[in-house]
């Protein structure tokens, strides 16, 4: 049997979190949820996922996401070849409204994303140069043998979680997580977000040679999106885990 964690105050002159740590993170927090609040709303409007450069919905989807009622809804009549390849491109008029309103929920999520972007280069640039990744981020290697391993996995499957101790003093699975959102799945969303604009890839078109075509740069951003999302649910349930109160005081005002 396990006892429940407990807040603890840490002793006096232990390690808090930064001021230029705490200020990034609620401004990347906000930014997080109106960009999975109208990138939601976006994908409602058309629910599919393909690969390569094009996609429409006359066109095989790689994925078909059952959230609005633009999914399957078969509202098309007889496709029409433009030309007389069979392998060309078709047309077809739709046979009824379908939702459409995502005007402002785009306007919403390319002004939400810099709000993720500019901080976040911060974070990553004055993490850098500071040594915060170095020293409380990157997993050491004394910590990576495999009965620690297996212990820190135990642990979390069994909700084991070690009470707050209001600084950066992170456990493996943390260093690991922290490290793979802020290196991989941050940066390639940002990418991928930014390869679907036009704009940006008439000045940058490397970008859409990397990912293959905006479609891919579409269902890449979706995936990496769901990756950056039930991250955020996992840090949240562990943090009112570890004692909510001591954490929400260690990230606002730094006791």
């Amino acid at each position: 049997m396990t006892d429940r964690p407990t807040e603890r105050i840490p002793a006096k002159g232990a390690e808090r979190h930064a001021a230029w740590v705490r200020i990034s993170h609620w401004i990347v927090t906000a930014s997080v949820f109106a960009l999975v609040f109208s990138g939601f709303e976006i994908l409602m409007v058309h629910p599919r996922l393909y690969w390569g450069n094009a996609g429409n919905d006359l066109t095989p989807a790689l994925l078909e996401l059952p959230i609005s009622r633009n999914y399957k809804h078969r509202g098309y009549d007889q496709p029409r070849p433009f030309f007389a390849s069979s392998g060309g491109p078709v047309s077809a008029s739709r046979t009824y409204d379908i939702f459409n309103q995502n005007g402002w929920g785009r306007s919403l999520h390319f002004l939400s994303a810099w709000l993720l972007v500019l901080p976040g280069a911060v974070y990553l640039l004055v993490g850098l140069l500071r040594g915060h990744f170095r020293s409380h981020l990157w997993p050491r290697m004394k910590e990576l043998s495999p009965g620690l391993v297996r212990r820190e996995l135990v642990d979390h499957l069994r909700f084991r979680i070690p009470p707050a101790r209001g600084g950066p003093r992170y456990g493996l699975l943390q260093k690991s997580a922290y490290t793979f959102v802020v290196f991989v799945a941050a940066p390639l969303m940002i990418l991928t977000g930014l390869t679907m604009s036009p704009a940006v890839t008439s000045a940058v078109p490397f970008l859409l040679r990397l990912f293959g075509g905006y479609q891919s740069a579409r269902t890449i951003h979706f995936f990496t999106s769901v990756v950056v999302v039930l991250f955020v649910i996992a840090h949240v349930v562990m943090v009112a885990r570890s004692g909510f109160r001591r954490q929400i005081r260690a990230m606002t005002v730094g006791e």
